[in-house]
Order: structure tokens, then sequence, then C-alpha cells
């Protein structure tokens, strides 16, 4: 009898190492993409320093108007007297968006009935302090917001 080397172990051991790595690769560009997708990159933010909200004309007294700074929302009240005041339309409460409540006369955010007056100073509700204010400027007819430094 002849001594065999015992070569369909060493197969069967190449054959499942071969499958083994297959098969993770297999996984890793399965799962790789999902990650990618669930956890998009961050992303840098625009610097803003400025941003036209519009004419004199385009507010009536007494309304209050939405627009964006940069991704952040921010809000304009043209006053009864033709003054302005633009806030970041963010609750300080949970950061939801606010609105101008014509009838009310105040500042509103809709998520917890938090209530603001026309100076962005909070009245009402849970939100802890006044929304942060930004520095307006007229320069002829055109109303700009900058961010306070």
């Amino acid at each position: 009898m002849e001594n065999k080397p015992n070569t369909d172990k060493t197969r069967r051991t190449f054959i499942n190492w071969m499958l083994g790595i297959g098969a993770a690769g297999w996984l890793g560009s399965v799962i790789f993409p999902l990650i990618k997708y669930i956890i998009p990159p961050k992303m840098p933010e625009a610097k803003v320093t400025s941003v036209k909200v519009g004419d004199v004309a385009d507010f009536a007294p007494g309304s209050g108007t939405l627009f964006k700074y940069g991704t952040k929302p921010g809000i304009i009240i043209c006053h009864d007297n033709g003054g302005f005041s633009a806030f970041f339309a963010t609750c300080t409460h949970l950061d939801c968006t606010v609105q101008f409540k014509e009838d009310e006369r105040i500042i509103w955010c809709a998520c917890h009935n938090g209530k603001y007056d026309l100076h962005g100073k909070n009245i009402a509700g849970p939100p802890p302090k006044p929304l942060e204010e930004f520095k307006l400027v007229v320069q002829g007819e055109e109303i700009y917001v900058t961010k306070e430094s």
C-alpha cells in the first residue's frame, strides 16, 4: 500500500477559504453602501454674512415674513410704525420654526404653544429665553440682515 498525501483535505481547506473570502466580499459590498446611505457625509455649512430680505415696500405694516439665512429660517417683523425687527425663526425651546400670528400680534411656536412678543422676548409657554436677533441694515429701499458677531 502506497502512502498517498491527503490532498482532499488541503483542497477542501482552500475551497472553504475562497468561499469565505468571496462571501465576506459580497457582504461588504452590500453593507457598505447601506451604511453610507444611512449616515450621509458631513457637508460644511456655507458661510453667510448677510442676506437681502427684500425691499421696504415688500412688507406691509403689522406683518411678519419668514426668510432663509443660509440653512436656517429667519423671521422679519414690520411694525405698525414702519420699523423692522428680524430674528432667527427657531424656538429657543426645541428649535421648532416659529411664525407670525397676525390676529394675536405675536411670534408663535406651534410645537408647544410658545409665544414671543414682536421684539423677540419670550412671554408665554416653555421657551426659556428670547429669540436670537439679527442686525438689520436698510440701504436705500433694500433690507439686509446680518448675524451679530
